[in-house]
C-alpha cells in the first residue's frame, strides 16, 4: 500500500516535518504557520490549491505567524517543496 502522508503545505510549500495528511491521505486539519491554510479545507483539488496559492502570493506571500519565519527565508526554495501533484 502506498504511503500518502504529506508534510509540505500544498499551498505554500512550508515543510516543518509535521504531517498535514496521514499515510492514507486523510487530512489532519493542521493550520499552516506561513499561509494560514488548514489542511483538508479547500486544498483537495488542484484548481482550489492553485487559487489559494495565487491569493497568498498576490497578497505578498505574508506569513501568518511572522515569528516562525526563518531569517534566511527564501520564497522560491519553499515553493519548491510543494508536492509535484499540487503544483
Amino acid at each position: 500500500m502506498e504511503n500518502l502522508a504529506e508534510t509540505a503545505c500544498r499551498i505554500c510549500g512550508l515543510d516543518d516535518g509535521d504531517e498535514l495528511f496521514d499515510r492514507h491521505g486523510l487530512p489532519l486539519y493542521v493550520i499552516c504557520a506561513c499561509c494560514f491554510n488548514e489542511s483538508g479545507i479547500g486544498d483537495d483539488t488542484l484548481m482550489q490549491v492553485r487559487e489559494l496559492r495565487g491569493l497568498w502570493l498576490g497578497h505578498g506571500a505574508r506569513w501568518h505567524e511572522p515569528a516562525r519565519k526563518p531569517a534566511d527565508w527564501d520564497l522560491l526554495a519553499q515553493i519548491a517543496n510543494i508536492p509535484p501533484r499540487w503544483r
